[in-house]
């Protein structure tokens, strides 16, 4: 039976650069040429000694000026008229230019580099030096990686490693939403410790070898990913299509939400948020902070609205730079008025070193096998996310998202995430994936080129250097961090709805969804339902538990269980003929898309 599925993507016009005056006129062509050193020296020097070489002609006050919501008509049109030059992948890009447009990108991807670590050290209670620790070993091992990600190394044949485009990595929020299952199994079956007081509380005690053994189970199952990279990208994309990804990534969204986002604006997502009657958790952080108040407290709510509202009053006014990075202006407003207000506690900056790099802390490294099969399930996903991301990528960069390149580009960035996956394990850092957010500054300040992808990493590996700075992200109050992060991952649902948004919802598309659906929202609302489901299994021995303390983490994880689900319907059920009904009319934005064809591809 034939397919009816049909997927519309924006193939991008090939862009001639934009000029760069004297140095450009030989430094701009086609395809790029190769120099002696002698010629490079020149290159290097005039680049350095003229103005052109340092600031180019980028409309710096379009990048810097704020806009004004209110100017409609011909006003906002003779205003938006006129827009930067694009700089494509390998365009010479002015040094200015390229360290602002690094450093946006740094500020873009910040605020979901930090929030992991940071819940990571909540839901293992680990101390402020540790915790610390984490978040510059991460913001380090993204700048590592996200290097190795921007390459284009050709290995043997039509294999690659990394993709050629800004391909920046960061902690996967689906390894987040799964490590928060894992530790619960670990604190429930005696891994980690814990103490329950005579009203029943349970305290959760540090455990950072729960962190250890995540580490390692992530180790071993990142060659599952390496493997993959190796499939053919046709056939990972018949598998995993559209209809797939894009439940995965609601479902991860939304999961966050719940159980990070909106817990912390309350006032924090660890054991206060139960409101116990007695004990080190009964006020939010906990009795020890500046201003411990109950959880969900109206101070508490309005110090994470406050933040929520700054990112939306920076979109409404705030120019192209600061609204690629209004998640940040929101932390920064949310801090100074908690700073001022007195719920800011200094302790983590001051305990933070002046200098730090990997491995000033280390983790027993070791194996979870309950967790083995949820983590191999994440790396698949990882996998399914970075096809998504590099597809995007790829558009907004205006190089080719069909073809033997493309193809190319899908394969070496697996197999890099893949890699990183292994590697950032070694850095004492969760499994890095593609991120997505840089794909939106792309768009807006029309520079895809990787010299800027490359002063990204430089920032990223700096603030990571910089201890001090760690200390002050361990320091933003919880409302305030769940107020920006409530949309961050209201963000990261939105995109899985715009991932399914490309298939057409024919009868079948829409059963695989609600099946899809019925267990990951049923998980979301009611996130004890398999909790007990082998209480009656009578003394099974070890191997066994763990088994079923495997499929018990896959069954409580929404993304996890939904991405199932969706897979095993989507090939088992075969595909019908269209009815009228069904036919789907797309309107492209002309004006958003100026310079793209649409070209159908029939699968």
């Amino acid at each position: 039976m034939s397919s009816i599925h049909s997927i519309t993507t924006d193939q991008p016009e090939k862009t001639p650069p934009p000029s760069l005056g004297d140095l450009g006129a030989t430094a701009h062509t086609t395809k790029r040429k190769r120099w002696n050193v002698g010629e490079r020296m020149k290159r290097l020097q005039q680049k350095l000694t003229t103005r052109h070489g340092w600031v180019g002609d980028y409309d710096y006050a379009w990048l810097c000026m704020p806009t004004a919501p209110w100017r409609l008509g011909r006003a906002r049109s003779k205003q938006t008229k006129i827009g930067p030059p694009f700089y494509a992948l390998d365009s010479e890009l002015p040094i200015v230019l390229a360290a602002a447009s690094g450093l946006q990108h740094a500020l873009a991807m910040l605020a979901g580099l930090i929030t992991p670590p940071i819940i990571f050290a909540n839901a293992l209670n680990l101390d402020a030096e540790t915790s610390a620790y984490m978040i510059s070993a991460s913001l380090i091992g993204c700048g590592i990686l996200s290097l190795v990600q921007m390459s284009r190394v050709r290995l043997f044949r039509n294999y690659y490693l990394g993709t050629g485009l800004i391909s920046v990595v960061g902690t996967s929020f689906a390894t987040l939403s799964t490590a928060n299952a894992i530790f619960d199994a670990m604190y429930a079956d005696g891994t980690c410790p814990s103490t329950v007081a005579v009203d029943g509380t349970v305290t959760r005690g540090p455990c950072p070898d729960a962190y250890g053994m995540v580490l390692g189970t992530s180790l071993i199952c990142s060659f599952l990913e390496i493997f993959l990279s190796f499939v053919p990208a046709r056939v990972l994309k018949r598998v995993f299509p559209p209809m797939v990804t894009g439940t995965v990534i609601v479902m991860i969204g939304a999961s966050l939400i719940g159980s990070s986002g909106i817990p912390n604006w309350g006032g924090g997502s660890n054991d206060c948020a139960s409101r116990p009657t007695s004990g080190f958790f009964q006020l939010c952080p906990n009795i020890s902070a500046p201003r411990p108040l109950l959880w969900g407290s109206p101070e508490f709510i309005g110090l994470g609205f406050l933040s929520f509202i700054t990112i939306i009053i920076t979109e409404l006014f705030g120019s192209p730079f600061l609204k690629n990075i209004s998640v940040i202006v929101g932390l920064a407003v949310g801090c100074i008025v908690a700073g001022a207000a007195g719920y800011i506690d200094g302790s983590s900056i001051k305990t933070a070193p002046a200098i730090t790099f990997l491995w000033v802390h280390t983790f027993k490294i070791r194996v979870y096998a309950p967790a083995i099969l949820p983590m191999l399930a994440v790396y698949v996903s990882l996998m399914m996310e970075a096809i998504g991301d590099i597809t995007a990528s790829a558009e907004v960069s205006r190089v080719s998202v069909v073809g033997e390149e493309f193809d190319t580009r899908i394969q070496g960035g697996v197999l890099s995430d893949g890699i990183g996956g292994f590697l950032s394990a070694l850095f004492t850092v969760t499994p890095l994936s593609i991120f997505a957010q840089n794909n939106g500054v792309i768009a807006i300040t029309r520079c895809a080129n990787r010299t800027a992808g490359r002063f990204c990493c430089f920032f990223l590996i700096l603030f990571g250097v910089l201890g001090k700075i760690s200390g002050v992200f361990l320091a933003i109050p919880n409302p305030v961090l769940g107020g920006v992060t409530t949309f961050l991952f209201a963000s990261v649902a939105t995109s899985g709805v715009r991932v399914l948004s490309y298939n057409r919802f024919t009868r079948r598309d829409r059963f695989v969804l609600a099946a899809a659906f019925s267990f990951g929202i049923g998980d979301l609302l009611v996130p004890t339902i398999f909790t007990h489901l082998f209480d009656g299994v009578s003394h099974p021995n070890k191997g066994l538990q763990g088994l079923f303390d495997s499929i018990t983490i896959v069954l409580s994880t929404p993304f996890l269980i939904s991405g199932l689900v969706a897979v095993v319907l989507n090939l088992i059920l075969p595909q019908e003929d269209a009815d009228d009904d069904d036919d789907v009319v797309e309107v492209i934005d002309v004006e958003a898309h100026p310079n793209s064809k649409e070209k159908e591809l029939h699968v």
